[in-house]
């Protein structure tokens, strides 16, 4: 693994008959699974029972019967009971590993095992503790150390007393010199029937920790019904996964703990690799999982980092499975090759670092890079694998054309597609309502100039069909991107950046007849020079010639980048991978794996926590991939904290709330969600809103099944913690507003958990896997813009009007920029082989609860409805925003999808 990511992380920066009974297919049915296209179900694996084993009694021997005397009541003294572990093995391993396996199974049969105690949910009278079972050994490491299946079973047998009661928590104890993965653990042979344990993690031999490793029962508890032999234990197991805060944190460790974001930089290296720290009151962020590194010799404020493809600390079960390890692994080669060979060819020739023309672009995707015979010659010379490379790798050195090109070439450069692209594209969450004229900025005057935006009523008069500028906004048909406050602070330090052109934009839209929009006006903004500064404010409307077309076009592209930044910095990054990392943190110090909410949590938190550890390594770090791509550069992070200070709050991230503030809904109690959405064919507010419910309906009933009352939330200690923890330390810089959300009864509590789930399944998935298909197309949606739109009478004019074509080509990212950030949203936009959707759990054995596997059961069903009413909608021709001539169907919001890049498919988690 760490060779196959050392490659993908380099191309972002510059068995046998015995063995099949062993593994035996298991009884029990399906938990539950998301309806997938034409009705498919994924095939999800059990983890029910094993084996059985028939109860067996030892009876201790009755004294002789005397003549007459009723016979005696045998008294069973101990039962035999059998633990069942599924051990899951690494598929592959290296020289090395395999050796150690073989010394770990020989070490087994001389007395080097691994063993298991079972724990009573009873207290023993007599020690004041649970009742405990003698410790027994895990038998048959030996006997299938050459087991080829990927899943091994294991036994332990027990000898138990009769008042034992039922078993609440099975301790693990590894003796062995490496780490194994547990899957489940079922114990057989007590009256209450078997015992599910399902497990999942990993467990560290006793050389690295002497600690025995506890699991848990399936069976939901909240604190106050916790049964008293395993009180003692959940108390100490949160205790061990808090830590006391200190010291720096090993692989092998459990530990969640909380930390600024002081490592993105590289101080040691020079001035210009340090960044400023996220996180206080100069940059409020929210904190990020904690890794106790020292700091750097030149900032006692930085933490040190630990550069890819090293291991960055998360604890050791939120690392990533082998099946999310070989899906990037299958895309390092090809990730290093669409790197490596347009530096190669721009460092041998660097007059082709721009596109020469449209055909360049086109070519990534029908040749790959296509290189002159001259060229070729010269490369080949001066470096001759490179033939080699060429000739072996044709395939991979070709990128695979977006979606957004596949169905119309040149469907990108109308006006009704940029505008679409607002309401269904990747970034469809920053449209909003115009609901006064004319716009006004929020910035201090003070510092930014007059407030006021430059485009009029001349400006759109004549776009509006007819209206004027207020019966427009009275009858909701005006509309805007609006992006100037956000990059206007930070204009003068991006356009001083070598390379970097950006400005403040507004767009104004008009909703036609027919439900569509189009654009009506553009403005781009600067810093004011002087008073009165006429290149400030200038206005663009849809071109009337060949120049203004070409002005209009550069306009728009400067919208796109703008869109991009703050799609990848804030929608992206910001909302739905940085600020829910402290709910997962919290969760994990705060809620016992047995709490109910915990259950519930679980599969939405699953990689997050790895796959930020690894963004602040190779992608929102100092010089790292988002700084390479965006035009914002150096300052992107600064961006995204003045984005939480200003605009994140946590009340309005719901998808009900949102469309409110954004103005394009408004509260309509006959409608199915309480509101009315104002452009009818919204694709991502109408298919969001089915899977909002969705979620909503799901946590609403699995919420009644634990808190009959306010008091029982109110009372609930662990969940208390868990928000309170989230808020008060998690989001320390915003602890003290007041528009958090209060977690006092039931209903608050399912509307919470219905927003995390939102975030973390539907939200992440609307703004993530479309950004290969429908950003792949560079000319589409630059992220980097490197040229300022000309004017009259600057030199630049003039090479406008020589050459549009070029001058537009030059201004959007060079051929390196171009190939890097097609990798990286590439790899952005898999879906792994591994990947959970909406609706699905894969362990059956989730949870002990009748009731709440028919409820999950009723969810999985709402999605898969969800899913064929898109489908339906996709198909409408009605639906003008996503069905007709080259106009790409809406999927992202389709739960189910096959591995890679498919447009569609919702995680239940945010996984990449």
């Amino acid at each position: 693994m760490a060779s196959s990511m050392e490659l993908l992380g380099r191309s972002f920066l510059p068995g046998s008959a015995g063995v099949a009974a062993a593994v035996r297919e298991r009884g029990g049915g399906l938990c539950f699974a998301a309806v997938g296209r034409q009705g498919r179900r994924r095939q999800l694996r059990s983890t029910a029972p094993v084996g059985a084993l028939a109860e067996r009694a030892v009876v201790t021997p009755a004294p002789a019967e005397r003549p007459g005397a009723a016979p005696p009541e045998s008294h069973p003294q101990s039962v035999a009971a059998r633990a069942v572990v599924t051990v899951r093995r690494r598929r592959k391993e290296d020289a090395k590993q395999r050796v150690v396996e073989q010394l770990d199974a020989y070490a087994d049969r001389v007395g080097r095992s691994v063993l298991l105690e079972l724990v009573s949910t009873e207290t023993d009278p007599r020690k004041g503790g649970p009742k405990k079972s003698k410790r027994s050994r895990l038998v048959g490491w030996f006997e299938k150390k050459d087991v080829k299946a990927e899943r091994v079973v294991y036994t332990a047998e027990f000898s138990i007393d009769a008042s034992f009661g039922e078993p609440g928590a099975v301790t693990v104890l590894n003796r062995h010199t490496r780490e194994f993965f547990i899957e489940s653990i079922v114990v057989e042979g007590f009256p209450s029937g078997p015992a599910q344990f399902t497990c999942n993690s990993w467990v560290q031999p006793t050389r690295v920790d002497r600690n025995p490793r506890v699991f848990f029962t399936n069976k939901p508890y909240l604190p106050s019904e916790t049964p008293p032999g395993l009180q003692g234990l959940r108390r100490q197991e949160l205790t061990d996964l808090r830590g006391d805060g200190t010291g720096e944190r090993r692989t092998t460790d459990r530990v969640y703990d909380y930390d600024v974001y002081n490592d993105l930089g590289h101080p040691d290296k020079g001035a210009e690799f340090a960044r400023p720290v996220l996180g206080g009151e100069l940059l409020p962020y929210p904190r990020r999982m904690r890794t106790g590194r020292p700091s750097t010799a030149t900032d006692e404020r930085a933490e040190s980092r630990v550069e890819y493809p090293e291991p960055i600390y998360v604890s050791r079960d939120e690392e990533f499975e082998e099946g999310k390890n070989e899906m990037l692994s299958e895309g390092a080669l090809k990730a290093l090759l669409h790197n490596f060979m347009p530096l190669l060819v721009s460092s041998v020739s660097p007059d082709i670092q721009d596109f020469a023309g449209f055909h360049d672009v086109d070519n990534l995707f029908k040749e790959g890079l296509r290189m002159k015979q001259a060229l070729q010659d010269q490369l080949f010379q001066k470096i001759p694998f490179v033939r080699k490379i060429q000739e072996n790798s044709e395939g991979l050195l070709r990128y695979d054309t977006p979606d957004i090109i596949k169905k119309d070439k040149f469907a990108w450069l109308r006006d009704d597609e940029f505008a679409r692209q607002a309401l269904a594209g990747i970034n469809p969450v920053n449209i909003e309502r115009l609901r006064a004229f004319p716009l006004v900025s929020k910035l201090d005057p003070v510092v930014y100039g007059p407030p006021e935006s430059a485009i009029t009523e001349e400006h759109i008069i004549g776009q509006l069909d007819g209206m004027s500028v207020q019966q427009a906004l009275q009858d909701n048909r005006l509309y805007m991107l609006d992006f100037h406050d956000i990059f206007l602070p930070f204009l003068d330090q991006i356009n001083a950046q070598d390379g970097r052109k950006a400005y403040g934009t507004r767009t104004l839209f008009f909703l036609t007849a027919s439900g569509t929009l189009k654009p009506i006006a553009i403005e781009l903004c600067l810093p004011p020079m002087t008073d009165a500064c006429k290149r400030a404010k200038r206005v663009f409307t849809p071109p009337a010639d060949a120049t203004s077309n070409w002005l209009w076009q550069l306009a728009k592209a400067h919208v796109c980048s703008n869109d991009a930044g703050v799609h990848q910095l804030v929608n992206h990054w910001l909302r739905t991978h940085a600020c829910m990392e402290p709910f997962i943190i919290a969760a994990h110090r705060q809620m016992s794996a047995m709490h109910p909410i915990f259950k519930l949590l679980k599969p939405h938190m699953r990689y997050t926590l790895k796959i930020n550890a690894l963004a602040r390594q190779i992608l929102i770090n100092g010089d790292g991939v988002i700084e390479s791509g965006f035009t914002p550069g150096r300052y992107c992070m600064e961006m995204s904290a003045f984005a939480y200070r200003e605009l994140w709050r946590f009340d309005q991230e719901g998808l009900p709330a949102d469309l409110l503030r954004r103005g394009m809904a408004v509260e309509d109690p006959t409608q199915p969600h309480g509101l009315r959405l104002l452009i009818e064919d919204y694709p991502y507010a109408t298919d969001g809103l089915l899977l909002w419910s969705a979620i909503s309906r799901w946590c609403d009933t699995y919420v009644a099944f634990y808190y009959p009352s306010d008091e029982a939330v109110q009372s609930d200690n662990e969940l208390q913690s868990w928000y309170a923890e989230a808020v008060q330390t998690g989001h320390e810089d915003k602890r003290d507003a007041p528009w958090w959300p209060r977690l006092s009864t039931p209903s608050d509590l399912a509307s919470l958990l219905t927003t995390l789930l939102w975030l973390t399944s539907a939200q992440h998935a609307a703004l993530n896997f479309g950004q290969y298909p429908l950003g792949g197309y560079i000319p589409n949606r630059p992220p980097l813009m490197r040229r300022l739109v000309p004017a009259a009478g600057d030199p630049e004019y003039a090479h406008l009007v020589a050459d549009p074509h070029r001058f537009f080509l030059s201004a959007l990212p060079s051929l390196t920029q171009t190939t890097t950030f097609m990798t990286v949203i590439d790899t952005l936009s898999t879906h792994s082989a591994d990947e959970e959707y909406l609706g699905e759990r894969p362990d059956e054995a989730w949870t002990a609860d009748p009731a709440a596997l028919a409820a999950a059961r009723e969810f999985a069903a709402d999605v898969g409805q969800a899913e064929e009413e898109i489908e339906r909608r996709n198909a409408d021709t009605a639906r003008r925003n996503r069905c007709g001539a080259g106009v790409l169907p809406y999927e992202l919001m389709a739960p189910s999808s096959e591995p890679g890049i498919t447009c569609r498919g919702i995680p239940n988690s945010v996984t990449i």
